[in-house]
């Protein structure tokens, strides 16, 4: 038995169990993947549930809002893990110690080359800088994207990134709402981390008016699948990319790492789609 978790606040609706499970199920293994809700256990604190999981037999845990960054602190990072994201989702236990991981950023990056192939981001303008803005702004980094212009109502928070970033070898500036139109403009291509665009928070986080002449387009947001964004972003003639590709691709990077198997996308993505038909439109 391959025993996973999920270590978050309000997870109840995530979709990271069943999907898996699915994949524990195509490499022959049994996997138990467990909600650890922080709602839900009395003086949750998150060094002493991961010693827990730890002492418990769990082979890993993938870790959400709002614990990426204190995880950060409490792993040794994975190689392949950029020194300045600042973030784990990803905690597998070993004799020798804990390890950590961010799959996030690598599944943006595999998501994005499997819906636009070689093509380049050029100049992108990406609203929110959250975790999973932090997370995509790292991808874009790998990417090689020209600039990476960032727009956030918390002033601080998007300076914040743009100073990582920056830190971090990449060429990053802070747009302000006065200038968010041009940035719209001007852009290659538009990225969505705000929960805009949510069953909750309906709407679309960019003036369509704007929408158009862009190359392409990203909505982290995949409840739905089909945001407001994404629709208005294909009838202007910009190719998009869901959020369920970001969610898909973060999973397979983080099962791989929690189990050492090697996932075959395509099959997975097809007994995904077979098992839960409804991830097609959220």
């Amino acid at each position: 038995m391959l025993k996973l978790g999920l270590i978050g606040k309000g997870i109840s609706r995530s979709q990271s169990a069943r999907l898996h499970v699915l994949l524990g199920r195509m490499c022959g293994m049994d996997v138990s993947y467990d909600y650890l809700d922080s709602d839900q256990i009395e003086d949750f604190d998150l060094i002493k549930q991961l010693t827990t999981c730890s002492e418990k037999g769990y082979a890993g845990v993938n870790v959400t809002h709002p614990y990426k960054t204190s995880a950060r602190k409490l792993i040794t990072p994975r190689k392949r893990l950029p020194a300045a994201l600042g973030a784990v989702n990803t905690v597998v236990f070993r004799e020798d110690g804990w390890r950590g991981d961010n799959t996030d950023f690598v599944g943006f990056m595999r998501g994005y080359k499997k819906q636009f192939g070689d093509a380049k981001p050029g100049t992108v303008l990406q609203l929110g800088a959250g975790g999973v803005g932090l997370a995509s702004a790292f991808g874009l980094r790998g990417l090689g994207a020209d600039k990476i212009l960032v727009h956030d109502k918390d002033i601080t928070r998007g300076e914040e990134l743009v100073a990582t970033l920056t830190a971090a070898d990449a060429q990053a500036e802070f747009v302000s709402a006065e200038n968010l139109s041009d940035a719209v403009r001007s852009a290659d291509g538009l990225i969505n981390c705000t929960p805009v665009g949510m069953n909750q928070y309906p709407g679309c986080p960019f003036d369509v008016d704007l929408l158009g002449g862009q190359k392409w387009a990203f909505d982290a947001v995949y409840t739905p699948v089909e945001t407001a964004f994404l629709r208005t972003a294909t009838k202007s003639g910009i190719e998009v990319m869901t959020g369920f590709e970001l969610f898909f691709f973060q999973g397979i990077e983080a099962f791989e790492v929690f189990s050492g198997a090697e996932i075959d996308a395509d099959a997975a993505r097809q007994d995904y789609f077979n098992a839960y038909p409804e991830a097609l439109t959220g």
